[in-house]
Formats: structure tokens, sequence, C-alpha cells
């Protein structure tokens, strides 16, 4: 008999096809996770003492209640490498298996990263929007170039790396600051973020989300950042203090930010909306074909292996 799964996140008709080869789902994705949980709550009423496994991602989470809720859970999967909402320390409590699909989409977000901040420097959408308008280069003044400039990147792990390896093909120099110091990378290595700014042209930010790094990104980091400094995210929106970095945009105090991830989204950032200098994707970073289908593959992979007695590929817990 298959193992009984609630799935909480979208799925195309594809992959629960796939799935379901492996499980016997209940396909209940939550649409507003910070709204409405009343499809959890039905599911505990309903099938708490048979549901073995949840599927799950970073934003929809599983709170320390409804975890508890299912009496005969052994694993919950994070459909994605977050997984801040999911309540880790309740489920270790009661020997309940944690994983992600760590290592399945940074490929998807170094490119897109990469993507962002290009579009940031050179003022791409200003460019494309302005040439429609009747714009011409001789009014406007000369974007920077790239190539040759220092990157920092908070954060050097499997995304962090990914970045760095893409712009060593623009020449550039790399900084990091990070929990584990990589000297093996032969990168330069700072122990704060505000040193990390202060030596750096354009940073990113690819740090997990947690209370140790919420609101890393301050006016402090910003203000070291300075005049002609670039700000990328394609981390969570918690790590940037978003009305430090509007009252920096405002006042000129760094360049340019570029981000795929903010405060309260799905809701756009409203006090950045005004800015040309501010380049905004709806979390999309680590969203491609191939980068999904690769974690679906990594949530069965993890999955079975559980019920089969062996070790989790990228186990959290």
């Amino acid at each position: 008999m298959k193992p009984l799964l609630l799935t909480l996140v979208y799925l195309s008709e594809e992959h629960r096809s796939l799935v379901e080869r492996h499980f016997t789902m209940i396909y209940e994705p939550i649409e507003k996770p910070l709204v409405d949980r009343s499809k959890v709550l039905k599911h505990i009423n309903e099938l708490g003492s048979e549901i073995r496994v949840i599927l799950t991602n970073g934003a929809t989470g599983l709170t320390p209640i409804e975890l508890n809720g299912f009496r005969c859970l052994e694993i919950v999967c994070s459909l994605g490498v977050g997984y801040e909402n999911i309540a880790v320390d309740s489920a270790t409590a009661r020997g309940i298996r944690v994983c992600n699909a760590a290592g399945t989409n940074e490929n998807a977000v170094a490119d897109h990263t990469m993507a962002i901040l290009l579009a940031a420097i050179r003022r791409i959408p200003f460019l494309n929007s302005g040439v429609r308008k009747g714009l011409w280069r001789d009014d406007i003044p000369r974007p920077p170039h790239v190539s040759g400039k220092k990157l920092g990147i908070f954060g050097l792990g499997a995304i962090g790396r990914q970045v760095a390896r893409r712009a060593k093909g623009f020449d550039m120099e790399i900084g990091y600051s990070s929990r584990t110091r990589r000297d093996e990378t032969g990168y330069k290595y700072f122990e704060d973020i505000y040193l990390l700014a202060a030596w750096c042209d354009f940073l990113v930010i690819s740090a997990p989300a947690g209370s140790q790094t919420h609101h890393i990104v301050d006016s402090q980091v910003l203000d070291a950042l300075g005049p002609t400094g670039v700000l990328v995210n394609v981390s969570r929106g918690s790590l940037v203090d978003t009305n430090a970095l509007a009252e920096a945009i405002r006042d000129g105090k760094i360049y340019a930010a570029a981000l795929d991830v903010y405060e309260g989204e799905p809701l756009p950032p409203k006090d950045l909306l005004e800015f040309e200098s501010v380049i905004l994707t709806p979390h999309i970073a680590g969203i491609s074909p191939e980068a999904i289908h690769a974690s679906v593959v990594r949530f069965i992979e993890n999955a079975t292996r559980h019920f089969s007695g062996q070790p989790l590929l990228t186990p959290v817990n």
C-alpha cells in the first residue's frame, strides 16, 4: 500500500502523475499561505491519523500546531531549498524527518542573479522602455560597465558559489561573508557583511532566512555599499530592510537594486515601485522547467528512501 501524501504546493499535471506512481496523494495547494490554512485544518480533522508524508515549501511551511495534528506523520519535504516556515524543531522533537530539494535549482538562481544584476547596472528596463518613447543614447548618462568590478556574496553556499563562477566570466574579483569559511575557493573572506559591503561594488544576498539574518541588510550596510553600489537579493525578502532600501535609493546612497524576493510577497514592495533604478521580479529565480522537475524528483527520492530505511539525500534535521 502506498504511503498517504498531502501536497500543499502546486504541481503540474505531469508531476502529479509522477508523484502518484509512488504515493497516494491528496492534492490541496494553498494559494495564500499567510492567510488561509483551512485546507490543512480540514485534513488534520479528516485524515490526521493516516497522512504519513507532507510536501510543502519554505513559503507555505507547516506550523507546530499543524504538524502536531498529523499523528502518523513521518516526513515533511520542502519542494525547494527554503524551509523557513516549516516547524523543524517541533518535527525533530517528534522524530519527524525534514528534508529539502537542495542542489536542484542553484543554476537557475545563479543565471537569474546575473540577469537582474546586469539589468540593474546597465539600466536595461529603462532603456528598453525609453527607446519606445524616442529615447536616444545622447539624452542619458552612460551606464557603467560590469567587467573588472568587485562582487560581494553574502552566503557562499551552493547558489553563492554558482554566482561566483559566472562572475569570474566577467573578470570580477570575488569576496564573500558566510557562516562557513571556504579558503579553497581563493575568494577574499570578510568577517561580516559591513566589511564586505564597504569593499565591493555589487552585493549579492544568497544566505538563508532566519532570526540571525533578519534585516541584515540595513541602512549601515547600504551606506557602506555606497552611491555606485548595487544590491541584489535572491535569498528571502526578510534579509533586506525595505524601508532602509527605499530611503537609500531615494537619497542616492546606492546606485540600484535588483530584487527577486521582498517582504510581504506576493504583494509588490510599494515603497520601491516608484524607483526606475529598482528591478523587481516575482520570486522566480529558482524556477525553470529543469529546476522544478529536479526538485520533484528529489522529493520522490528522499521520501522513498525514508520508507525503505535509507538515509535522506538532503536532510534538514
